[in-house]
């Protein structure tokens, strides 16, 4: 049986976009977004918890997130942990729900987090030619055993190539989009 897979290659070149996708996803842009929270953990109950897991988050207005916190003992440990993750936020407690606005972004941050964006996608970039060197090791290997022959190695090393080309342009559409969102504010 053919080593060579062309849904398995597809699947992981997927995954690599999905993963961009998150990453940019938690980049600041100037506006709400719940996912700006995602990489925020909360020490409670003598663990680490994700902060989706002792709180409700949405974004009321285009400019201010809400955390609704579940249980009122939780809400100085959340706060803490907003403030030092480094998102540049500051909560404003109010009994069990704490606000955050969003503050401007500064022209020089704004350049920092379109350089971070273009080294998520990069990133990337480097996943996606990693299953494709995969990808053509496997052509090369069925090959080289005899199940496939020379015409089908050039054939299947052009599609992996085209799938290639294909989920790089679609990385690099991501991250266009997001610096061109994170500059434009």
């Amino acid at each position: 049986m053919p080593a060579y897979n062309k849904a398995d290659l597809q699947r992981r070149m997927h995954g690599a976009v999905e993963a961009l996708k998150h990453d940019l996803g938690g980049l600041r842009t100037g506006r709400a977004s719940t996912t700006l929270l995602d990489p925020v953990v909360v020490e409670v109950y003598g663990a680490t918890m994700p902060l989706s897991q002792v709180g409700t988050v949405s974004a009321p207005e285009p400019r201010m997130l809400s955390v609704q916190v579940w249980d009122r003992s939780n809400v100085t440990a959340v706060e803490k942990a907003i403030r030092s993750a480094g998102l540049g936020l500051n909560p404003i407690s109010d009994g069990q729900n704490i606000r955050l606005p969003i503050p401007d972004l500064t022209e020089e941050r704004r350049k920092e987090l379109a350089k971070l964006a273009g080294q998520y996608a990069e990133k990337a970039r480097i996943a996606v030619r990693n299953v494709r060197r995969d990808g053509m090791d496997l052509v090369k290997q069925d090959e080289k055993k005899g199940e496939i022959g020379q015409d089908d190695q050039k054939r299947l090393e052009n599609e992996v190539q085209k799938l290639t080309d294909e989920t790089i342009a679609e990385i690099d559409a991501a991250a266009s989009a997001k610096e061109k969102e994170i500059l434009q504010q």
